[in-house]
């Protein structure tokens, strides 16, 4: 107990007093995207000022300080910002090879318009990050390519961009490289397969009731005409490009790391589009005419995720900050001293938990990983609960509120590829707030709420099914 009195980091205000920092970063986040003034650079201030505040309400200024860098210098964090430069560069280099010139030709000409790009552009979202286990690597390489295309081939902008956002949800939910499939498994001490295997019916369910939604809502807008796609030139060459794509899949696939997978499928990308002559050596890296000048895609794709990187930054840092002061141990806490008596309520209160969870912590492993271990993992052996079962709720739920809020990390991560993208090719794009629209998010709500009171696909830690939904806890062995 001394020991974990000493870690803790003393606000004034206690447990409030580690909330405060952020709520004022909401604040500025509501308020920017409201004022349409969003964006990562914008937000930059929002962050400055939380962990400023935080700094004047911590009791210990030194402790306060180790706190935030060891957000900010978090391995898991530095992991994904790597993977982001490089899917950033993944996705200028395919994008000036001509993949949006192809998948415009394609779209012409076979008729994938409107709520079937939509549709397809969901699919190949799914694909790429269930290769790859990265949301974020999928929102930096698609969206560059996918969302003008589509926009121009008659999607609706907000299905499409809120397309693109589901389908790089379904690889975070089941890819067995995806840091929160592997913090989800390991939090609770279930094998990787077994939870993979056991959370497919659900992350499937939910990807066809999402299909459906597009493919109803998905369309709408207006095909333009083909001389507004001139300087696109409508090649079918740049098809070509989707074998970059496959590369980088097939070895994340070969459970090679993602850096090594986006590696790679970079090279592939550089030598299929010096093959089909819409790159030259210049284009991809060149010493400037003039100083201040881009050296080539290279820097135009690492430059593109420096706001993100900036702004993630302070997000870990603030995640911190709420882990260490207390914030979320106190909120566990309460939760254990509910009257739960079932199955039902149980998972409904780890549900509950992941929840609340996401909407405070903005980084989706370090969510699970602190909830799983204090939390899940103790209460859901109280009911026999598997570990893959426990898994699951925790991490479908996660997903759920996640991908939907908009201050969480991915969100944001969404939007400044969206907006950057859009901004470029002068087509419109939605408001940040458009992410409560996530249909892969709300239908793994609707299929997570239909498992949990029906009890389907749920198993016990003795591998039995139980579909009663509320077998009462003294009739419940202890794990």
């Amino acid at each position: 107990m001394k020991k974990e009195e000493e870690k803790r980091l003393e606000m004034y205000g206690g447990v409030f007093g580690g909330l405060i920092p952020l709520l004022i970063l909401i604040a500025f986040l509501i308020t920017l995207s409201i004022a349409q003034r969003g964006g990562t650079q914008a937000f930059w201030a929002g962050g400055w000022v939380a962990l400023s505040v935080g700094l004047l309400l911590a009791k210990n200024k030194n402790h306060y300080i180790s706190t935030f860098m060891k957000g900010m210098s978090q391995k898991n964090g530095i992991v994904i910002v790597v993977a982001w430069i490089f899917a950033a560069i993944f996705g200028q280099i395919v994008q000036a090879a001509g993949l949006v010139d192809g998948i415009l030709w394609f779209g012409l000409t076979t008729g994938a318009q409107g709520a079937v790009f939509t549709v397809l552009a969901f699919f190949l979202a799914m694909l790429f990050s269930v290769g790859t286990g990265t949301s974020n690597g999928t929102y930096l390489a698609l969206l560059p390519v996918l969302y003008p295309a589509g926009v121009l081939l008659g999607a609706d902008p907000t299905m499409l961009a809120v397309a693109i956002l589901g389908g790089g949800v379904f690889g975070d939910n089941v890819a067995p490289v995806s840091d929160t499939t592997i913090a989800s498994a390991y939090s609770q001490g279930a094998t990787l397969n077994g939870v993979v295997r056991s959370r497919f019916p659900l992350a499937i369910s939910a990807s066809i009731i999402a299909i459906i939604v597009l493919f109803f809502a998905g369309g709408g807008g207006t095909v333009a005409d083909v001389p507004e796609m001139e300087a696109a030139n409508l090649d079918p060459k740049g098809l070509l490009m989707l074998i970059s794509l496959a590369v980088v899949i097939i070895f994340a696939l070969a459970k090679r790391h993602v850096v090594e997978s986006l590696i790679y499928g970079n090279i592939s990308a550089i030598i299929l589009g010096l093959v089909t002559g819409k790159l030259n050596l210049g284009s991809v890296f060149s010493i400037p005419g003039n100083p201040g000048d881009s050296t080539g895609l290279i820097e135009v794709g690492i430059a593109s995720v420096t706001g993100t990187i900036v702004f993630a930054l302070f997000i870990l840092a603030l995640t911190q900050v709420m882990i260490d002061s207390g914030v979320m141990d106190t909120f566990l806490k309460w939760v254990q001293k509910r009257n739960i008596k079932s199955h039902r309520q149980a998972e409904f209160s780890i549900m509950s938990v992941a929840g609340i969870a996401s909407v405070v912590i903005s980084a989706s492993a370090p969510v699970l990983l602190v909830i799983g271990s204090t939390f899940v993992n103790p209460f859901g052996k109280r009911f026999n609960l598997s570990p893959e079962r426990r898994a699951n709720v925790m991490e479908c739920m996660v997903v759920v509120v996640f991908f939907m809020i908009p201050w969480n990390l991915s969100v944001i991560v969404w939007y400044n590829t969206l907006t950057s993208t859009a901004q470029a090719w002068n087509v419109a794009y939605p408001s940040l707030l458009s992410s409560f629209l996530n249909p892969y998010s709300w239908a793994m709500l609707a299929v997570l709420l239909f498992s949990v009171i029906t009890g389907w696909n749920r198993t016990l830690s003795n591998g039995v099914s139980r579909k009663d939904g509320d077998t009462e806890l003294s009739e419940v062995k202890e794990a």
